[in-house]
């Protein structure tokens, strides 16, 4: 094969790149996903709760320091969990169970048996009193997992929904930025965003009329690893409260499915839930110890249902509530998506109206469109026909950024609008140097085709050096930024990425053909 049909080859590979990248962008609105800032819709910050999961593996850890006391006769005559974290009004970071013991040689003695355990608890004796205390790095680490976790589940939510533009990111230390752009139900995403979801099942040990009749019976005060309830009928009054323990050995995190379903016998619509073999296993030992007692299935921290327990369960069973259609079809789709590891709250919500998006979207691409034509014209003007290739070069550049933000289904921001404006500037930057190396190649006398061979050649380090600094800030702007920046991050690294393409590559092809094609005695440059 000669050189022209090599290069006429090599030439119409990147044609045919182009045509199909052309195809498959086409229309642009349906191939690319667009942030709200540009078609407008719901920012949402939620806070994470994390206390909540702090006070969760206290609480479940209290029941393992509980049963390992029992089974030694050496139990507390109170027991409670106590999570005070510091903040601008509090000082003091509280992470610790509290043991209250009948002598101080109980105390001892159940502090000499805890301390067979090998764990990251630490231990303090105070008379009767014996404080169990989880160290601050392990609250730290169990905070974290806590907003990566409701991170999951709320993609996991949204995607049952069917919501595929959504945006989710973790913001700072305990909060989540969610963004829903143009979704066709806003409010039943922002509804199914809120709830955290937290099935457990728990034994009944006392029903009152209200919280202090329970009270009453414990002369005012109920052990501090228990808890009052309401219990909630359909219409969704209180209709008494009941009294469970604060830990659930039995919670939604072992629910492997769960489906809404009409009993033909209570003319009802149910929810029924299947569980994991190890949830399975406890669920089979809390039906088997409070048999012909009540369990209250607890969704949230209301009581929703007490069955009393007619038999030994295992593997799987039926929530009632009284629930409407939509709401079992709601309830199940929360459970099978799992949990909140901790509740969130709501701290901002702000609507951005399409109108403004539309708004967006032609400045942005308007001001694309201006800085094209005004580097066409120096281009033409400054290097001639040379410029005409570096401004076909820019425009493929522009084509790949596309093609990857599509691939990667990243979403399109304003800010990634001006990630691609940056990156116009980059690519003719590149295309500056390898143009002014060419000319100095000339000046000197070397014929043309050794100048521009010599000019690409010399060059590529610069231009690689140069992009793999700014590339490594994209990197860390992406991992430390939030949703705006990493647009803009994820914008400018692929424009890196096209930018060394079309530069050392794809610039260089057009320059070989054209020098190659015809016989050229003086470069236009």
């Amino acid at each position: 094969m000669n050189i022209r049909a090599l290069l006429f080859s090599w030439l119409s590979f990147w044609v045919v790149v182009g045509a199909i990248g052309l195809y498959f962008l086409y229309p642009l609105r349906n191939t690319l996903r667009f942030g709200i800032d540009l078609v407008g819709g719901t920012y949402i910050t939620l806070e994470v709760q994390t206390d909540k999961a702090v006070e969760s593996v206290l609480l479940e850890k209290l029941q393992a320091i509980s049963n390992k006391l029992e089974s030694a006769d050496k139990m507390p005559v109170d027991k409670k969990v106590v999570v005070e974290s510091h903040s601008q009004t509090k000082k003091i970071n509280k992470h610790e169970i509290v043991l209250i013991f009948a002598s101080i040689a109980d105390a001892q003695a159940a502090a000499l048996l805890l301390r067979e355990e090998k764990n990251a608890l630490e231990q303090k004796i105070d008379g009767t009193i014996l404080k169990i205390i989880l160290p601050d790095r392990e609250v730290q680490k169990i905070s974290e997992d806590a907003v990566g976790r409701n991170i999951e589940v709320l993609r996991t939510r949204l995607d049952k929904m069917s919501v595929a533009e959504i945006t989710i990111a973790r913001q700072g230390d305990r909060q989540i930025v969610v963004e829903l752009p143009d979704v066709s139900d806003p409010q039943q995403a922002k509804a199914m965003i809120g709830k955290a979801a937290m099935l457990e099942f728990k034994p009944v040990e006392k029903i009152g009329a209200s919280p202090d009749d329970i009270r009453f019976e414990f002369d005012g005060e109920i052990p501090g690893d228990m808890q009052i309830l309401p219990f909630r009928e359909e219409d969704g009054k209180v209709k008494e409260y009941y009294l469970v323990p604060k830990y659930a050995d039995v919670t939604g995190k072992y629910l492997t499915d769960a489906r809404p379903r009409f009993d033909e016998q209570t003319a009802q619509l149910v929810v029924d839930f299947l569980l994991t073999p190890e949830g399975g296993n406890k669920f089979y030992d809390l039906t088997s110890k409070y048999y012909q007692r009540r369990i209250a299935i607890v969704l949230d921290d209301v009581v929703i249902s007490a069955p009393s327990v007619s038999a030994r369960i295992r593997n799987n069973g039926y929530i009632t509530g009284g629930f409407s259609s939509a709401q079992a079809k709601e309830l199940a789709l929360l459970l099978k998506s799992g949990a909140f590891v901790a509740p969130v709250t709501l701290e901002e919500e702000r609507q951005i109206g399409p109108v403004l998006g539309e708004e967006s979207i032609k400045q942005g691409f308007l001001s694309c469109l201006v800085g094209l034509v005004l580097l066409f014209i120096f281009s033409l003007i400054y290097y001639k026909l040379s410029g005409i290739f570096a401004f076909i070069a820019l425009v493929f550049n522009l084509l790949l950024v596309l093609l990857g933000l599509a691939w990667l289904r990243a979403t399109l921001t304003l800010p990634g609008i001006a990630g691609m404006i940056l990156t116009i500037g980059m690519a003719v930057d590149a295309s500056i140097l390898i143009f002014e190396r060419i000319k100095e190649e000339l000046q000197e006398g070397t014929t043309i085709k050794k100048a521009v061979t010599t000019g690409f050649a010399n060059v590529m380090s610069v231009i690689i050096d140069a992009n793999i600094t700014t590339f490594i800030v994209g990197i860390v702007l992406y991992k430390f930024g939030t949703g705006p920046i990493q647009g803009f991050a994820v914008t400018m690294m692929l424009g890196i990425i096209a930018t060394l393409i079309t530069g050392l590559f794809f610039l260089r092809s057009l320059f070989n053909a054209f020098l190659n094609g015809f016989k050229i005695e003086k470069l236009s440059i």
